[in-house]
């Protein structure tokens, strides 16, 4: 015999001044898990590079070793532990992964050995799965047609957290290169006793699953899901594709822009700053208003228009003065993430809230494993031959065309499910 579905009653609402509280801890969970990992970037390579004895060469070979192993935690611990929320509940499984983050850094602040710190590298990439955990929050207390604006809010949290914490790091490690990992536990720490005081949960037992299913909690079994609903399949592909062509920015950006450009680390983190800014002015306060005007579906495609342009012009631009002209279409971009996931969090029940964002993560790891690869091995092959060539910006040309993909994708499948669908899978409005 099958297990009993989950009942339709409508759930416990997150009311007042609880439910004001739950959205800013959610916000907090995300900018810390940011700020904390933007800590490490500056500081992460020449740690390594200290305990290899300074062979900045074997301090390559290693930061792909464990961007590796992060992104193999991710596509494989994001489902179980948005399986788990859907059991369980949201709280518990936050607050665990969020607690069990602050004890990974401290983990790597004192690791001994290149060893010990990939140990670390592996515990973080399956403690920062929380993500997906918080966008099945989000979905839980918030009505389908404001998803996408919430969902943008938690993803501004990227660009506050890009825009402070590799400031904050860089400072840090001038003092002490352990110093950042130990700042990054202390707010991870601080964040999970706030949210063991104030954190309600979102999802009441009548909404759970009736057991947890290991066949659902794992890469393979998460694309049933995806596939279970009318156009959810196609919705992840484009999902997967804007997280496949983002990577070309974390994997050739720096030496692009040296090798073409000539710039200087401060050139880099300028940009870089820049681009958190603009991505705190779309996702807090373009994204709402966008939807409203023109739809999850219209936002969507924009925000894939935008970004496919914003690449073509990075990728094209003769002079550092064009590239930084493509920065205010690149940052519409911003739109992708929150439109796609107000579209698909539409498509599934409350209880499959959880398992939703675990396959979101899940494929954002696989994008982490591919990535690095097809745009690293291109940049170089493109440098190699630039005296024929000519096409240093090969590989960012490459993920213009794969958001030019989505964009023909989500022409297709990118349409609002009907209003009954709605009404069955929206949560009950919470009381003012």
């Amino acid at each position: 015999m099958t297990d009993p579905a989950p009942t339709e009653t409508p759930p416990v609402p997150v009311a007042g001044a609880k439910r004001k509280a739950a959205i800013g801890f959610i916000y907090a969970t995300a900018l810390m898990d940011v700020i904390s990992l933007g800590i490490m970037i500056p500081v992460l390579p020449n740690l390594v590079k200290s305990l290899n004895g300074g062979d900045t060469a074997l301090a390559a070979d290693w930061q792909v070793v464990f961007a590796t192993v992060w992104a193999i935690m991710q596509f494989f611990f994001s489902p179980i532990l948005g399986m788990l929320s859907d059991r369980f509940g949201r709280r518990p499984v936050l607050l665990i992964s969020i607690f069990g983050l602050g004890v990974d850094y401290l983990f790597m602040a004192f690791a001994p050995t290149l060893s010990w710190l990939l140990v670390g590298r592996a515990l973080n990439g399956i403690t920062a799965a929380s993500f997906s955990t918080s966008g099945a929050y989000i979905a839980d207390i918030t009505p389908p047609e404001k998803r996408a604006a919430a969902f943008g809010l938690l993803g501004s949290a990227f660009g506050v957290g890009f825009v402070i914490g590799p400031g904050i790091g860089g400072f840090l490690g001038e003092i002490d290169l352990r110093l950042p990992f130990l700042v990054a536990a202390g707010l991870a720490l601080a964040n999970w006793l706030y949210g063991l005081l104030i954190l309600p949960e979102s999802l009441p037992p009548e909404r759970r699953v009736p057991k947890f299913d290991w066949k659902k909690a794992n890469p393979i079994g998460s694309l049933k899901l995806l596939s279970s609903h009318p156009d959810l399949l196609g919705l992840a592909g484009v999902f997967f594709l804007f997280q496949l062509a983002h990577n070309v920015l974390p994997s050739v950006f720096v030496l692009y822009t040296g090798f073409r450009y000539g710039w200087s680390p401060s050139d880099v983190g300028l940009m870089l700053m820049a681009t958190g800014v603009a991505n705190i002015v779309v996702q807090a306060g373009m994204v709402g208003r966008l939807v409203k005007a023109m739809g999850e579906r219209g936002a969507l495609l924009l925000g894939l228009a935008c970004g496919a342009l914003g690449f073509l012009i990075y990728g094209l631009a003769p002079t550092a003065h064009v590239y930084w002209l493509g920065l205010p279409v690149f940052a519409l971009s911003g739109l992708i993430g929150a439109a796609g996931q107000g579209l698909m969090s539409r498509r599934v029940k409350p209880w499959e809230q959880g398992q939703l964002q675990g396959a979101n993560s899940s494929m954002m790891g696989l994008a982490s494993l591919v990535g690095p690869s097809l745009f690293g091995l291109t940049f170089a092959w493109s440098v190699r031959h630039d005296a024929t060539l000519h096409m240093p910006g090969l590989a960012i040309l490459i993920a213009s065309a794969l958001l030019l993909l989505g964009f023909i994708l989500a022409w297709k499948v990118a349409k609002a499910p009907d209003a009954a669908d709605n009404a069955m899978i929206a949560p009950e409005k919470a009381a003012p």
